[in-house]
């Protein structure tokens, strides 16, 4: 079985530069290393580091100016428009630091809006919307609206959309930017129970107390990969 093929995520000599009039920014330089499944990894880096930009190109929202990155095997700049959109809406679960919640929908329709652009009938689309806010310990809060909810709550209904397709990877960038420290915590505690679960989970952060949850830190500055940190996983 070849590497790409045991991994998740295999990212080869990444490199993203963008071109503004007569200059250029290099935001990554030659970014190498792989995900397998089950791990849990935090991507951290001070502001400007290249982390967003990377997070970008896991997610399939940009593709690299040169180097290879295969996503579950599949080569992505090889992917047609239709096929990345499938990947982002399926095999992808973002979580952001604004919550993105449509407001005037309950939790459970925020929930169920993967499922309508897969093409699920309506009673399907409940059935597995209510598990996943249930996953999240949010089944008692189904039928309210994010101005019902706590910040807390609404990042954990955030989590159950980004859950509801049983996804291959979650990406959640800055997770906890917009809560308080208490409800941070309780945000990556749950991160940990889903990882025991069996997710694959990627963070991206600049918070040392966020990457301190992973098993694997990997560390960015000026668009290289300054360092890895593996470490064991919280108890």
């Amino acid at each position: 079985m070849s590497l790409t093929n045991e991994k998740i995520i295999v990212a080869e000599d990444l490199w993203k530069i963008y071109r503004l009039e007569k200059q250029q920014v290099v935001a990554l330089q030659g970014v190498s290393f792989t995900v397998a499944p089950n791990e849990f990894v935090a991507i951290m880096g001070p502001s400007g580091s290249g982390k967003s930009t990377l997070m970008n190109l896991l997610g399939c929202l940009d593709t690299p100016t040169r180097g290879k990155y295969y996503l579950r095997g599949r080569l992505v700049s090889s992917l047609s428009e239709d096929e990345l959109a499938h990947i982002r809406n399926r095999e992808i679960g973002f979580v952001f630091q604004v919550f993105n919640l449509l407001p005037r929908a309950t939790a459970l329709h925020n929930v169920e809006l993967p499922l309508i652009y897969a093409g699920l009938n309506r009673r399907l689309r409940q059935e597995k919307a209510r598990r996943a806010l249930e996953m999240v310990e949010m089944g008692a809060r189904i039928h309210h609206r994010p101005a019902e909810l706590s910040g807390g709550e609404r990042q954990r209904v955030a989590i159950a959309r980004a859950l509801v397709n049983e996804p291959s990877l979650i990406l959640a960038d800055e997770p906890t930017g917009n809560l308080d420290t208490r409800t941070g915590q309780e945000i990556m505690n749950l991160f940990r129970k889903l990882h025991r679960r069996g997710h694959t989970i990627i963070v991206v952060t600049h918070d040392r107390e966020v990457a301190a949850h992973a098993e694997r830190i990997i560390y960015l500055r000026d668009g290289k990969i300054e360092r890895e940190e593996i470490k064991e996983q919280p108890k």
